[in-house]
């Protein structure tokens, strides 16, 4: 079976990584030059909204998924005149725009932030009269990893921050007290069956996730799957989607979503028995899928910017590096470690570890 993949960054790398194991064999469609996923696949160096590069991505394939949320619905709803697509082009249109996620929320009966449509710095300022400060501002699309989004504490970061932002329409979200920020993996089959990955707790550092904890027995983890069910089933989904929340007073109000693998799973590839990589492959392959069940206590601590030395991130016990190939830049992700122990206390030993490696960087 051959796949194509929208995006070739590090989330098709590992897809591909995942897949190649299953005889799976992998087209990239990707217009950077040095797609890091390129040397596991056919690359196909294009815009993503040209057509005839699409139809000859098609006709290459047997399936077409996407690592990123970014690319637009459109071209998912043009591939699927000819190829199968997942998730779908609904799904997508949906998880990329902040206004008809959070919509979707509601309608659904899942809590989430106060929040409002933003249009103009009219609606700005009637809107942070409404929710009230402090809250955030988030342009509908395209932001990610803390990207896209300001901060309003007092009145006068309101003045001007529409224009700020492009002018562009925004979500403004009233701010969460949270004691906790947690992400929930799931994956979904073409017939419904549904598995969960463990609950995970994030550490962000400037919107960037940073760690990532697999939790044993979380007590809101059946809540947890409840809110995610009632959003795979409403989107019919196909494929691994991730669910970002917000603890708050022992609840849960949900942040985002992401239809794609996800950075805060990237500990499955050691730290479960199947991957959330090898599980989507599944899921949109028709095939059965795998147990998401933990293995020993796991760990994931991204790498920004820049690699540590490879033979001192080896060095550690229970380690597993994962460097991909990519030019190190200031605030890119470039790399990530995975930790699997035996036991908590281990865990967060070596997780000191690693941390301190990437403080010498």
């Amino acid at each position: 079976m051959k796949i194509g993949v929208i995006g070739g960054g590090q989330l098709g790398r590992m897809l591909a990584l995942a897949g190649t194991p299953l005889g799976m064999n992998f087209a990239f469609l990707d217009p950077a030059p040095d797609a890091c996923a390129a040397a596991l696949g056919e690359h196909l160096r294009a815009d993503y909204s040209d057509p005839d590069h699409l139809r000859q991505l098609a006709e290459e394939v047997d399936l077409v998924t996407f690592e990123f949320e970014s690319v637009p619905a459109e071209t998912v709803a043009f591939l699927s005149q000819f190829v199968p697509v997942y998730p779908s082009a609904e799904a997508l249109r949906i998880a990329r725009d902040r206004w008809f996620e959070k919509s979707m929320f509601k309608d659904l009966g899942i809590p989430t932030p106060a929040f409002a449509d933003i249009q103009s710095q009219a609606d700005l300022d009637d809107a942070v009269a409404s929710i009230g400060l402090p809250a955030v501002l988030k342009t509908r699309t395209l932001g990610y990893d803390g990207k896209g989004q300001k901060v309003l504490r007092t009145a006068a970061d309101v003045v001007g921050t529409f224009a700020e932002l492009g002018s562009v329409a925004c979500l403004l979200e009233g701010f969460v007290p949270f004691t906790g920020e947690v992400s929930l993996i799931a994956v979904r089959a073409r017939d419904g069956e549904t598995r969960f990955y463990p609950l995970v707790h994030n550490t962000h550092d400037n919107g960037i996730l940073k760690l990532s904890v697999a939790s044993t027995d979380h007590p809101l983890q059946a809540l947890a799957e409840d809110y995610s069910s009632r959003v795979l089933k409403q989107l019919e989904y196909v494929g691994v989607m991730a669910f970002e929340f917000f603890e708050v007073d022992g609840g849960l109000k949900a942040n985002e979503i992401a239809p794609r693998v996800h950075n805060s799973g990237h500990w499955t590839t050691e730290g479960a028995e199947c991957s959330q990589f090898e599980n989507h492959l599944r899921a949109v392959a028709g095939l059965p899928l795998g147990s998401t069940a933990k293995v020993g206590e796991s760990a994931m601590l991204n790498f920004i910017g820049v690699v540590p030395p490879v033979e001192k991130v080896i060095a550690i016990d229970d380690c597993h590096l994962h460097h991909y190939g990519k030019a190190f830049k200031t605030g890119r992700k470039v790399g990530h470690a995975n930790l699997r122990c035996q036991d908590r206390a281990t865990l967060q030993a070596q997780i000191l570890k690693v941390e301190a490696l990437i403080a010498e960087q």
